[in-house]
């Protein structure tokens, strides 16, 4: 049996709490610089950059390669394009809609629409899921499920005013019906 699987050294045990220590410190620098939208999900960009934020910091904290700092500077990068990144798609419409998914529809009213959850690749088990995450005990309660650019799904029910504007840039919201829009329309 290879024991260096189990065991460690005094040695490696200091590595990683100083490794730990320096990239949390800058972690913490660079999020206080760059905002809470670091870590948000507001895009699938943002999103890969949260993965590769923690892939940098295990691979940091775990072996020798990155050294810290190095870890440090690749952080620093990854920082920097979702800043650029995050400007550029208030400024360019061409590049938001590069940088963003596009919201999908999966439900107008109690009908789910099948074409859209295959292009999202969602079963009628996850919406059924995401459903009663959301407290709907009936589908007569759904105005609309939309797929997010992030990944999550968004359950607008009965008993919500539903103002139009928030459906705007969603893919397939001419499919609701227009009574449910006005049904739910603040007067």
């Amino acid at each position: 049996m290879n024991w260096q699987w189990i065991t460690t050294t005094g040695t490696t045990l200091a590595m990683v709490l100083v490794s730990g220590i320096g990239i949390y410190i800058v972690l913490l620098a660079l999020t206080r610089l760059a905002g809470l939208r670091s870590f948000s999900k507001m895009s699938s960009f943002d999103f890969a950059t949260t993965v590769a934020f923690g892939s940098i910091i295990a691979s940091t904290l775990l072996s020798r390669n990155p050294p810290l700092a190095s870890a440090a500077f690749g952080l620093v990068v990854l920082y920097g394009l979702q800043y650029a990144v995050s400007r550029a798609r208030h400024f360019s419409p061409r590049i938001q809609r590069l940088v963003d998914n596009e919201p999908l529809l999966l439900m107008a009213g109690e009908e789910i629409l099948e074409d859209n959850l295959r292009a999202a690749r969602v079963t009628e088990d996850d919406l059924r899921s995401k459903l009663r995450m959301a407290g709907v005990t009936d589908r007569r309660q759904v105005i609309a499920v939309v797929f997010e650019t992030t990944g999550d799904c968004s359950v607008l029910c009965e008993g919500d005013t539903l103002d139009p504007w928030l459906l705007a840039r969603v893919r397939g919201a001419d499919r609701l019906p227009a009574e449910l829009l006005t049904r739910h329309a603040q007067p």
